[in-house]
């Protein structure tokens, strides 16, 4: 009686991981939106425990069949063969199921880090944005367009490595089907987003640039020009005191 329900309780192990690996492993899975997969993760969260919580039930059964197969060897002897199918079966399952929870819990991670690299490339493009409006009624003023120059070019400075991120990201996750309509349109969005940006605020920078230097330019000449005046009107002065008259002076002076 006791080999009989030990073997019913094998034949019950074997199906109850039948079953597991049909719900948990053979499913295929269309992860569409974020929902579907967050919710597949959490479900093989889920499954994983389950698989592991019959530890207990296996060793039980192990050490009821050592038992069984120190009293009564003969049957002992049989139903350890069909326990070493089981065990392994069991161990099998155990592995795929620690295998695709990981693998689905590193998909998801790779969304959630998706997304919050296109929420720091999305504030500096807001950013860009901004500084490149601020640019476009600036006073006639030699330090005003400098500074918004100076301004421009600290943003334009912003390295790529975030970009990198989004774009390895995005394509790790669309080659495997996961989420890649969503993926696909939140990059095409960004992307487009991005070279217009980066096309006006260079164009901005290459004529905020031209301004400053036709405005220095203008600046160096005025000076130049206000010390030869105040060269001649202290050239006049002397004349002046001096009582020259006109006719007396040089030409260019008269």
């Amino acid at each position: 009686e006791k080999a009989v329900n030990l073997k019913k309780d094998l034949a019950e192990m074997q199906e109850w991981m039948t079953q597991a690996e049909e719900e948990y492993l053979e499913k295929d899975f269309e992860y569409k939106s974020p929902e579907e997969l967050e919710n597949a993760v959490e479900e093989m969260k889920r499954a994983k425990e389950d698989v592991l919580q019959k530890e207990v039930r296996v060793k039980i059964l192990k050490d009821n069949i050592k038992m069984l197969a120190t009293k009564v060897p003969s049957s002992g002897q049989d139903l350890a063969t069909e326990w070493n199918v089981v065990l392994e079966n069991y161990q099998l399952l155990c592995n795929r199921i620690r295998g695709k929870c990981h693998t689905l819990e590193e998909v998801w991670s790779c969304w959630i880090e998706l997304l919050q690299y296109l929420d720091l490339e999305t504030a500096w493009l807001n950013n860009l944005e901004e500084r490149v409006q601020m640019t476009g009624n600036l006073p006639d003023k030699l330090d005003a367009v400098n500074d918004a120059l100076e301004s421009l070019e600290s943003v334009l400075r912003h390295p790529a490595d975030n970009r990198t991120q989004i774009r390895e990201l995005g394509q790790t996750l669309i080659d495997g089907g996961i989420l890649d309509d969503i993926i696909s349109e939140k990059l095409e969005a960004f992307n487009a987003r991005y070279e217009e940006l980066s096309h006006l605020a260079v164009s901005r920078q290459i004529t905020l640039e031209q301004q400053l230097q036709t405005m220095r330019e203008t600046y160096n000449m005025l000076h130049v020009l206000q010390e030869n005046l105040t060269d001649l009107d202290r050239q006049l002065t002397s004349y002046l005191t001096d009582r020259i008259d006109a006719f007396q002076m040089p030409q260019e002076a008269q």
